[in-house]
Order: structure tokens, then C-alpha cells, then sequence
């Protein structure tokens, strides 16, 4: 964050303080979410009306600019009905004329760590409103909270007011698996659009794995060819292009996964001579759960004993860092089935040799590692590359200076593995984050399903059940049980989607508003002034989101009936639980 920036918002705050006499906007009539870190009513809360003739002034910017002119088209032209009115009286001055905007570094680049603040000052009597930023990203999340405080019919914005916001964790994400089941390039754009209304930062796209690689590269033509569901199921250099430049004008980072040496058997249609345990039905009948040859239908790992494996695995990885240009390039790692490598003659001859699976992990590591970091790129793996049970390398060969670890297992016990090893981390636990988790299994013939009526269902056959409800997810501190020093390593977190029971007709419902509470978590965290959990203000500001999201596009599913909202406060417990 820039000192010289946060000095002058802070005397500016001083002075507010001794100067007028403020409000605070706990119990607001009129919210933005996520929640800001600090909103002050500067006057007595009212509205001004915005003039017919509104407009936003701002620098030049290649991708601030399409976001100025896409927030004034909304503010002019939405007209939001909010499911309760502001309370807000219309102030007697005139309109809003203008909304004007002055950024402090206008060349910031959109990467990990820039910087987000700014601050918003809305008068109420005067014609021009101010929106300072430390970057164009910045300004952006600025232009978001302005637009929530606009409604009505002739068009309204809440006034008398100073905002100044900046996020608690650096990245803010969704992971979506576009390899299960396939999501057109609109409904992709749908959800960044999405996410920038959220303020969250990073689009975390898991594009390939074992069931479908729909990517298209030059360099590798049959794997997208072979390996896809078909041509009108595959994504292009030009499709790519068009999300990470829809994903700029959003303030939203675009950071690619391709998996491997895991979840790689869709390679297989292309380069069998390179996959494991290709096309083998991936539970052998009578084994154990230890035998298997993959975590669930699909089976196929690299081979990191075959010479040639390198030389795809580096054009992919080659291109791929052309197509995104994020510093952060993920190489997955996660889940290596010891029963497909197994599987393998090549693999079981070194194994013979007194070998081990590890090492064979290390020889794919040493392989790749270096080149993703001469692309310069810092690279992103699951956690299982250095804490599953069985396969694992030794840290070392990942050093934490060139590393960032996802941890998905474990909750808050391997989060502190990770930071405590050094390693700056995002978290994205299954147990608190997947959202694809509490529908069931996907499996046919799965004999969970066959069981006595009163049998107790427990995770209801889903491995990371039950459903993740948006309370529970809100409810979460990625942080907890770390010191100080620790917390510093975790950059954020992330909520992810796996698809194998999703696709583009549920898209928007499974994910929001439940990656809307993890947004406000990690932007404004989720306690109030006094350190109480702030859930029963959040389920009440979550319903008018949900509702402004919907009114954007967003199918977005509700959180309670429209009774509870119109009648505000009857739908609580009698006994808070936090």
C-alpha cells in the first residue's frame, strides 16, 4: 500500500472527526457489500438526486476507461428497485452532477498485490462527488461501491457520506473446472463480471484434467483435438484472449491451471506413450480404496520416466504462459494415485530398482519447476506435492521464495503446515469452500445409496458433504490458530467448483451468493468493531445483494423467503450463536 496515500486518508479522517460531526453506518439505511472497512456519514443520512445529464470523469486507462463507461451505462440506465426503500429524505440541493475520479499510480499493473484502496466522499451539497484511488484497480472497486448506493426511479444515490476501503487478504478468488463438464466463454464472462461486483480479484481457471483438455494450443494441437469434447466444446487462443481482457476491464487476474502429473488422461487420446493407466476403468472390482488407480472415473498420469513426456509437458506449459499473463502460473500436483503408476511397466521396472514413487514425483518436479520459473512465473501447487501421505517431494526442491502452496485438505491444521514450512498459501479447504460438495456422488452402481431406510446419511454419499451453506462459509477465519508472523503468509483464499455435477444451467446458483460470503470474509472480514461475528447484519445485507445481483443477471439463489425480509429481524434465532 502506498505510505504517502494511506497519510493523507488517515489525516483526512482525523480531520472529519474533530471537524464534523459524524454517524456511524453500523445499521446503515443504505450497504454495500462486500462491507466497507470504514463508512461515515459525514451528515445526517439522505439522497441526492443524480442529474439526467450524470457523468464520471478519469485518466485515460486502457482498461479503466471501459469500466467508467460500463458503470455509468448501469447507473443511468438500471433503475434498481431494492426489496426494502432506503429510508433516505431527498436533500433540497441540487443533483449530482459529476462523479470524478483521481488516481495516484495510473500505471499500476493488475497482479498480485496491488494496491486496492481508495476512497469516496459523496456530499450532500454539492454537484460533484470524488473518488481518490491508489491505482486503476482501485478505482474500480470504488466505481462498484458507488453503484450499490445508486437506486430509484428518477435515480437516487445516498449522500453526506465518506468511504474509505482497502482489502484485508490480497487475493480474493473462484476456481471453476471448465474439464468435467464444459462452460461457454459468455457464461465465463458472466461470473468475472460477477466476481468484480464482489471484489474479488483472481479467477482461478482449472481449464484440463483427466476427463476433457478443451484448451487449444498450437504447439500441441492433438491434445485439444483428441482430448476435448468436441469442437464446439474447446476454447481458442482468440476465446482466452477475450477472458483475460474482459477479466482486466474487471479487475479481475486470470491464472491458469493445467494439472498435472495427475489428472492428465485426457493427454492420452493424443500421446498414450506418455500416460499411465490410460483408459482403465479406475476402481478394479474387489480392491481396496488403497488399489485404485485414480480419486474418481478417469484415470491417466504422466509419465515422468518417458523422455518425451517433457517435451509436450514444456510446449504446454511454454504456451499457455503466452496465452495468460499473469506472474502466477498453477501447476497443480494434486492427488497422485500410487495404483496408476503402479500400473505402469516403466514405472514398476525403476520401482524394482529399489525406487520409490516419490522420487519419481521429484524427477516430474526437477522437470518442470525450473521452466515454469525461466517463463518467469512464480508457481502455484496443491498441497499434496509436499504433504500427501504416500507421494511427496522433499520441500526443498519447492523453495518458498519461488512457491505459493492451495491447500484444499486438513481445514485449519494444514494451512499452519504450509505457512509454518514458509510458504505463502492460499486457502481453499473442502470443508469450508468447495461448493460443489453436499449434492451426492456421481458414480453409478455406488452402493451408499444402498442402504436401509433409517440409516443415518452422514455426508449424504458426498466424500465432502454436507453442503457448504453461505453461513458456514462467511462463518470461517482462513487465519485461524496461526500467529502472527504465520498469518502474514496467507494471501487469501479461494472458493472452488469442481464440475462433475455442474455445467452452465447452474452455474450462477451454485455459486452465488455463497463466493459473496467469502468475498465480504476476506475484504472486510467477518466481525464487527467490537469482535462479535457480524452474521445477522450480514443475512440482512445479503438479501438486498442477492437481489441487486439478480437485478444485474446474476441468477443468484435466495437465502430466505420474502417474508423475512419484509419483516426484518423476525426470521433470526432467539439465541444468537456467535
Amino acid at each position: 500500500m502506498s505510505t504517502n496515500f494511506f497519510s493523507t486518508v488517515f489525516i483526512f479522517q482525523i480531520l472529519l472527526t474533530f471537524i464534523i460531526p459524524s454517524t456511524s453506518a453500523v445499521g446503515s439505511p443504505i450497504n454495500i457489500w462486500p462491507k466497507p472497512r470504514s463508512f461515515t456519514w459525514i451528515t445526517t443520512p439522505q439522497a441526492t438526486l443524480l442529474s439526467p445529464s450524470f457523468t464520471i470523469t478519469s485518466p485515460s486507462h486502457p482498461y479503466l476507461t471501459p469500466s467508467v463507461n460500463r458503470y455509468l451505462s448501469q447507473i443511468q440506465t438500471t433503475q434498481y428497485k431494492p426489496l426494502l426503500i432506503p429510508p433516505l429524505n431527498l436533500t433540497t440541493s441540487f443533483p449530482l452532477q459529476t462523479l470524478t475520479i483521481t488516481i495516484t499510480d495510473i500505471t499500476a499493473p493488475l497482479s498480485h498485490g496491488v494496491n486496492e484502496s481508495y476512497t469516496l466522499t459523496i456530499p450532500s451539497n454539492t454537484t460533484t462527488a470524488t473518488l481518490a484511488a491508489a491505482t486503476p484497480w482501485g478505482a474500480m472497486r470504488g466505481l462498484e461501491s458507488f453503484s450499490q448506493l445508486v437506486w430509484g426511479n428518477p435515480a437516487r444515490v445516498a449522500a453526506g457520506l465518506v468511504i474509505t476501503d482497502w482489502p484485508m487478504f490480497e487475493h480474493r478468488g473462484v476456481l471453476l473446472d471448465t474439464s468435467r463438464n464444459y462452460f461457454g466463454v459468455e457464461d465465463l464472462l458472466r461470473l468475472i463480471g460477477a466476481m468484480s461486483a464482489n471484489k474479488l480479484n483472481v479467477f482461478h481457471w482449472h481449464i484440463t484434467d483427466s476427463q476433457s483438455f478443451p484448451l487449444v494450443l498450437k504447439s500441441e494441437p492433438e491434445l485439444a483435438a483428441t482430448g476435448s469434447y468436441g469442437p464446439d466444446m474447446q476454447y481458442s487462443a482468440e476465446d482466452v484472449k477475450r477472458v483475460v481482457e474482459f477479466g482486466l476491464e474487471h479487475g479481475v487476474r486470470i491464472i491458469p491451471e493445467i494439472d498435472m502429473p495427475g489428472h492428465t488422461g485426457s493427454w492420452a487420446e493424443a500421446y498414450p506413450e506418455i500416460v499411465a493407466c490410460a483408459n482403465m476403468f479406475w476402481w478394479p472390482a474387489g480392491a481396496p480404496w488403497e488399489e485404485r488407480l485414480a480419486a474418481e472415473p478417469g484415470t491417466g498420469h504422466l509419465n515422468p520416466l518417458i523422455p518425451k513426456t517433457y517435451d509436450v509437458v514444456k510446449n504446454v506449459v511454454k504456451e499457455t504462459t503466452t496465452l495468460f499473463p499473469d506472474s502466477f502460473y498453477h501447476g497443480g500436483a494434486d492427488e497422485v494415485v500410487p495404483g496408476c503408476w503402479k500400473a505402469d511397466p516403466t514405472i514398476q521396472k525403476y520401482l524394482a530398482s529399489n525406487g520409490t514413487l516419490s522420487q519419481v514425483l521429484e524427477i516430474f518436479i526437477n522437470n518442470t519447476n525450473p521452466y515454469i520459473l525461466s517463463l518467469n512465473r512464480t508457481a502455484v501447487y496443491w498441497e499434496d506435492v509436499i504433504l500427501d501421505s504416500e507421494i511427496k517431494i522433499n520441500p526443498s526442491i519447492l523453495p518458498p521464495e519461488t512457491t505459493v502452496m492451495q491447500t484444499w485438505n486438513g481445514g485449519p491444521n494444514n494451512t499452519k503446515r504450509l505457512v509454518s514450512a514458509g510458504y505463502r498459501t492460499i486457502v481453499s479447504s473442502s470443508d469450508f469452500y468447495y461448493l460443489d460438495c453436499g449434492h451426492g456422488d456421481f458414480t453409478g452402481n455406488n452402493s451408499a445409496y444402498d442402504q436401509h431406510p433409517d440409516f443415518e446419511q452422514k455426508k449424504g454419499g458426498s466424500w465432502c458433504g454436507p453442503f457448504k451453506s453461505w453461513q458456514l462459509i462467511y462463518n470461517y477465519d482462513i487465519t485461524f490458530g496461526l500467529t502472527e508472523e504465520e498469518a502474514k503468509l496467507v494471501l487469501g483464499g479461494e472458493v472452488a467448483l469442481w464440475s462433475e455435477q455442474s455445467d452452465s444451467r447452474v452455474l450462477d446458483s451454485r455459486i452465488w451468493p455463497r463466493a459473496s460470503a467469502m468475498a465480504e470474509a476476506l475484504w472486510s472480514g467477518n466481525r464487527d468493531e467490537t469482535g462479535k461475528k457480524r452474521s445477522v447484519d450480514a443475512t440482512d445485507r445479503l438479501n438486498e445483494w442477492v437481489n441487486r445481483m439478480v437485478s444485474r443477471g446474476v441468477k443468484a439463489e435466495p437465502i430466505q423467503p420474502l417474508w423475512c425480509i419484509r419483516n426484518p429481524g423476525m426470521c433470526n434465532t432467539y439465541n444468537p450463536i456467535f
